[in-house]
């Protein structure tokens, strides 16, 4: 094992991996869970369409800015370098402490929970309440036991773990583009469903409706999140000056046209009141659309999905905190890799945080505190697009994003905008997820102040 701070991983991943690793980071727990709480928060499908499109015009916009930042900083750990760079050490740790636990733990802890929602489908044991030894449900102790195979199965050689992802990728995508044909062809649906207005959603008035978009774009916004999971292996793209931009932007123009065909799915097989305050909305919807029997095949396909998806998370996590050990002596450990650029150390402490998480959250609330976090944190590392280009001007971008400024203001602008809102809606998670980047700051504080007294 190499433990050298100035270690490096190896340059082995070309554009179609990158692209997967995107596309799999991507569609994960919030898609198939979100658009149930949607349901509940708004009622009106055309609502929730253009708060779909908003979040991958956002989306787009972030990954924009993202291209820009990678190939000119084609290093492993994404916002963590650009935030370093910009606005110093304190910024970078902060953010790799939020990325350990919002950014990634969190997302893995809700996809692979919604992975044993959906199962409990197939296998009924999973519905029991129960706890074994008194201590964790049956289902629980299952996403514990799928955290640590997907940690496992990155613990060999590098391309492996790929290799792995670029499969269920592929599976993923063919299965949902299956489900989404099969929809429009076959699909026992109601096109009703998509004019139908719950009556919750007329009682609203405007601020309550406020209120319910900025929570509800919160979820969305963290249905999208992964749009930048190339950028964290930046170090291990071939030409990341011309992979890495394309690999974001492909995944996320995938991603959209996919959103807003399987919102469309779930709408056409039952309408807002049937899926309000449902976590297993894909579930519903192949119920209705295909019967018992084609449900069960639909269960399969959101399965791998969410499989893929905490499998892609697995992977790029590690590469901030890997990052973060190179460069802070104190973490030093997380700086480790196998001789063939495993971040050993690192995976098995993201592994350790998302079983912690799984045992002591609901899927709803994992979803809203990561959403507000990652929201607040994307928006300052696409900042760092407008200060390195005021910092310095002269310095080579081999991707410049087009019409600047628009794509970062608007990213910061309408991600502010909803957090406001979503503070108003689901106070708590938000708090959460303020204190949790005000611990990051505090933890760095205490140890810079450490630092100087021992020096």
């Amino acid at each position: 094992m190499s433990d050298s701070p100035s270690a490096r991983l190896r340059r082995h991943v070309g554009f179609r991996s990158a692209t997967a690793l995107v596309v799999a980071n991507v569609i994960g727990a919030g898609i198939f869970t979100t658009t149930g709480f949607q349901a509940a928060d708004l009622g009106n499908p055309l609502t929730i369409f253009a708060l779909w499109a908003i979040g991958g015009l956002l989306a787009y916009c972030g990954a924009l800015c993202y291209a820009e930042l990678g190939a000119e900083m084609p290093d492993a750990g994404g916002e963590y370098a650009y935030l370093r760079r910009s606005y110093g050490q304190g910024f970078g740790f902060m953010s790799a402490f939020v990325s350990l636990i919002a950014g990634f733990a969190a997302p893995i802890a809700a996809a692979l929970k919604s992975v044993m929602i959906y199962l409990q489908a197939l296998f009924p044991v999973l519905q029991e309440s129960g706890k074994i030894a008194g201590l964790i449900g049956l289902s629980d102790l299952c996403a514990l036991a799928l955290v640590w195979l997907l940690v496992a199965a990155q613990m060999g050689r590098a391309g492996r773990g790929f290799r792995f992802i670029n499969f269920l990728t592929l599976f993923k995508v063919a299965g949902i583009v299956a489900i989404i044909v099969a929809s429009a062809v076959v699909g026992n649906g109601d096109l009703a469903n998509f004019s139908y207005t719950s009556a919750s959603y007329l009682a609203l008035g405007p601020d309550a409706k406020l209120t319910a978009i900025g929570t509800s774009l919160i979820f969305v916004m963290f249905c999208y999140s992964g749009w930048n999971a190339a950028a964290y292996i930046g170090e291990e793209i071939v030409d990341p000056q011309r992979n890495l931009p394309l690999a974001l932007l492909a995944g996320t123009g995938i991603v959209t046209l996919l959103y807003l065909a399987l919102n469309a799915v779930y709408l056409y097989g039952a309408n807002v009141d049937g899926l309000a305050g449902h976590v297993e909305v894909g579930l519903i919807a192949g119920q209705a659309l295909f019967g018992a029997f084609g449900a069960q095949l639909v269960t399969i396909v959101l399965v791998v999905s969410l499989l893929a998806s905490a499998s892609a998370m697995t992977v790029a996590g590690p590469r901030v905190y890997f990052a973060l050990g190179r460069d802070v002596r104190l973490f030093q450990f997380l700086g480790k890799s196998t001789d063939d650029g495993i971040p050993v150390n690192a995976l098995i402490l993201q592994g350790a945080v998302a079983s912690i998480i799984i045992v002591t959250g609901r899927v709803d609330q994992i979803l809203q505190y990561a959403g507000f976090t990652l929201a607040l944190m994307s928006a300052l590392a696409v900042s760092c697009v407008i200060v390195l280009r005021y910092r310095f001007p002269n310095l080579v971008r081999p991707f410049r994003l087009p019409i600047y400024p628009l794509p970062p203001v608007v990213y910061i602008l309408v991600s502010l905008w909803t957090m406001y809102w979503a503070l108003q809606g689901r106070p708590l998670e938000s708090t959460l997820a303020l204190a949790t980047v005000a611990a990051g700051g505090l933890i760095f504080y205490v140890g810079k102040v450490r630092r100087r007294m021992t020096g």
